[in-house]
Parts: C-alpha cells; sequence; structure tokens
C-alpha cells in the first residue's frame, strides 16, 4: 500500500471513531482518562527505556541539548503527564454546553450548544509528552486524534500511543479514537495535511520551519502555535532585584520552550544600574548576550570576560534562540519598548516590570501578544498554569483560538432549534 493510502486509511478509521466518541457521556470519557494516567504509570518502564533509545540516537546525531531536554523522559516527566491527564477530569466538559439560549419571535427555542470538532491531528517534533496531552485533550473534548510526532522521539510516540490507546479501547472508548502515525517518512505529513474532509483541524507544535510548513502547505484548517521571541521589559521605575529575579526565571529556568525570554530591554534611565549585575548573572549561568552599544559598555564595566557579551546584530532582535543565548538593548521609555517588541516579536508573552501604573497599562494595552504580563515571568504561558489542564499548544493567530489552549479550543458549535410546528413564509 502506498503511503499516501496508508495515511488516508489511518485517518478514515479515525473519522469512523470520531463520531460515536463525540456522543460518549462525560463520565465516560473521564473514566478512559483515568485508564490512561495509570496505563502511563504502569508501563513508565517500557516508556523511559523507549526514550532511552531515542536520546542514544540524538546525542550521537549531534542534537542540541535544548533539543536534548525537550526529548527526554524520566519518572517524573512521566508521572507528570499522567497527572496532567488527571487533572482534564477536573475541567469543566467543553461539549454540551449552551453557550446562549433564546427564544425567537416564531417561538422557536433556539440554543448554541458546544460539540467537538471531530478529527484533530497534532504534528509535533522532539517532545513526547506531546503525545499524552494532545490525546488526553482530545478525549477530554470528544475529539477523534492523528499524533504525528518527529522522527527525533520516534520509539517514544509509538509506545506512549499504544499504551493511551489500548487504555481508552480498554476503558470503553472507541477503536481508532487514538491513533499515530509512526513512519519517520516526512512525506506522511504532508499526506495528513491534504486530508481536507476528513481531519478537521491540524495543530503543529514545533519548531517555525514545522509551523511555517504547515500552514503554507496545508489545506487542512490549522490552529497556528508559535514560536516564542519573547521580552522582558524593565522600566526605570522597576524593582529592580525584581526585575532580575523574573528575567533570570523567565530566560534560564529551561532554555528550549517557547516562553522563554530572548530579548531583554532596560531603559535607559536605569541601565548603568541594572545591566552591569544582571549581566553578570546571566554570564554565571552560561548565557551569552548578544548587546547593543550600552550592554557592551555596562559588561567592561561590571568586570565581565570577554566574549560574555558580543555585538548584537539586526537578526538577534528577531531571533529564538532557544538555548543559552539573549538579546540586550536599552530603550529610551515605554514607547519605544513597545515598538520595539511589536516590531521584533512573534505574538507569544511579553512582559514589564515597573511600579509605575501608567507604563505598565500602557505596555499591557499596546503590546499585540497572546499574553502579556506586569512584575511577572513569562514561565507562566503554561496550559498548566493557567488552570486549564494539559495544553495541545500556545496559539498566536487571532482567529478560534489565542494563547494557551486545550480541551475548550477543541470545539464548535451548533445551533440546537426546537420548534411545535413553524413553516417559514
Amino acid at each position: 500500500m502506498r503511503l499516501e493510502d496508508e495515511v488516508r486509511a489511518l485517518a478514515l478509521r479515525a473519522k469512523e471513531a470520531s463520531r460515536p466518541l463525540g456522543r460518549t457521556s462525560a463520565e465516560e470519557r473521564h473514566g478512559a482518562l483515568r485508564a490512561m494516567a495509570a496505563a502511563l504509570r504502569a508501563e513508565a518502564g517500557a516508556i523511559i527505556a523507549a526514550n532511552g533509545e531515542d536520546m542514544a540516537a540524538a546525542r550521537e546525531g549531534g542534537t542540541s541539548e535544548a533539543l536534548l531536554d525537550r526529548l527526554m523522559l524520566d519518572e517524573g516527566r512521566v508521572e507528570a503527564m499522567a497527572c496532567a491527564l488527571e487533572d482534564l477530569v477536573a475541567l469543566p466538559d467543553p461539549v454540551g454546553v449552551v453557550q446562549e439560549r433564546r427564544t425567537l419571535p416564531n417561538g422557536i427555542d433556539l440554543a448554541r450548544v458546544t460539540v467537538p470538532l471531530g478529527v484533530v491531528a497534532v504534528v509535533f517534533e522532539a517532545r513526547p509528552n506531546v503525545c499524552a496531552d494532545a490525546a488526553g485533550i482530545c478525549v477530554k473534548s470528544g475529539n477523534a486524534c492523528i499524533l504525528r510526532g518527529g522522527s527525533l522521539a520516534a520509539r517514544s510516540n509509538e509506545v506512549i500511543c499504544d499504551v493511551l490507546a489500548a487504555a481508552a479501547e480498554g476503558a470503553g472508548l472507541p477503536e481508532g479514537g487514538i491513533c499515530a502515525i509512526t513512519t519517520t517518512d516526512r512525506a506522511a505529513t504532508d499526506a495528513l495535511m491534504g486530508l481536507h474532509g476528513i481531519v478537521d483541524v491540524l495543530v503543529p507544535r514545533g519548531g517555525a520551519g514545522l509551523i511555517r510548513h504547515c500552514v503554507e502547505a496545508s489545506k487542512v484548517p490549522v490552529i497556528e502555535t508559535g514560536t516564542g521571541n519573547c521580552h522582558v521589559y524593565v522600566h526605570r521605575s522597576a524593582d529592580l532585584d525584581q526585575a532580575l529575579a523574573i528575567l533570570l526565571n523567565a530566560k534560564c529556568r529551561r532554555f528550549g520552550v517557547c516562553n522563554a525570554a530572548e530579548t531583554l530591554l532596560v531603559d535607559e534611565a536605569v541601565a548603568d544600574r541594572f545591566l552591569p549585575p544582571a549581566l553578570a548573572a546571566l554570564a554565571e549561568r552560561g548565557v551569552l548576550a548578544h548587546g547593543d552599544e550600552r550592554a557592551l559598555a555596562a559588561a567592561a564595566a561590571a568586570g565581565l570576560p570577554e566574549g560574555a557579551v558580543v555585538a548584537a546584530t539586526e537578526e538577534d532582535w528577531g531571533t529564538e534562540y532557544l538555548g543559552p543565548e539573549i538579546a540586550v538593548g536599552c530603550v529610551a521609555g515605554v514607547a519605544e519598548a513597545v515598538e520595539h517588541v511589536n516590531r521584533y516579536g512573534t505574538r507569544h508573552s511579553e512582559a514589564i516590570v515597573a511600579t509605575e501604573e501608567e507604563a505598565i497599562e500602557k505596555f499591557l494595552g499596546a503590546v499585540d501578544a497572546a499574553a502579556v504580563y506586569a512584575n511577572a515571568s513569562t514561565a507562566f504561558t503554561d496550559g498548566g498554569q493557567f488552570g486549564l489542564g494539559a495544553e495541545i499548544g500556545i496559539s498566536t493567530q487571532k482567529l478560534h483560538a489565542r494563547g494557551p489552549f486545550a480541551a475548550e479550543a477543541l470545539t464548535s458549535y451548533k445551533y440546537v432549534a426546537r420548534g411545535n410546528g413553524q413553516v417559514r413564509a
């Protein structure tokens, strides 16, 4: 069988499963989620062993430390995957919610009610935990899912998907509700993206190249998850100790995540006081700074070793490093900071550190991003932190879903009209 035919057959299986799955009760879906969590714990050894093979192959292939961090699974991360599934059970059922109800002048009772999208395809790269997150969110929202992971995590993904599918089916959900494309042939992704009318929506999770390819090539509607060139702006009114703590958390908590800060902007009025300790603290943590002239001068004043701060180029302001690097620049005030963020940012997560309310409100109101923060780290842009349970992605687009999105975003709605014999003239 040709690869395209194999992908189509798998998608048709998921389509067939989506209909009865969409009619299941919340209790049935919650029972499946609990069974899936239990299965992850029971099969943790097999999952970690498969992941060890992926890690060894990735290291041999020269994979970066940032990607290796995304790829790696241990007992703690498998447990976190299981807990995320259980957290979904506690969230409100997104299916069957009456969003609006009214009686029309002709007496028809009209309600708008949430329904599953149908078949959700998730294409992702080196993060095998996405298997559990995506499958769980799709089960919660009554959708069938097709999981298409990257080759780096091929062994991990296959084991996780098999474990989850078996557990869901054992709990009474229809066969084919959770399925995966396991071939490493990239043509399978293009075949999946061509299945308009079978697959209802596609969600890419990964780097800029993957997302761009899906947006440009897919015939299936795409919820675009974004890259994260995120900024921390230190205003002249900031508590500088607080600003330093926020910067270090936003940048250094995990380098390889999309909500990590990639650019530091500092008000010129506090640059001489803030930049020397900030650059020193970043250097201590192994972070290379790409700085403008003011930042380079501050590095010299702080006595940092040569090479700890290098001259920034135009390209640096728009770079998502996903590693121990950061761009550092000075701005004249909040208006210039907003202009810089809106020019170079990726509409993901942006933060201001300030005590002046006028500056805070101007930044929060004028910055165009899915999440904006005042006096908090960008690291919180995450479905688990926003109370949404396991997330399926962080959307930087404006249609259908924006920011961290989970089960609710995988529903649409239909109008339900109840009459007593009305006919239209």
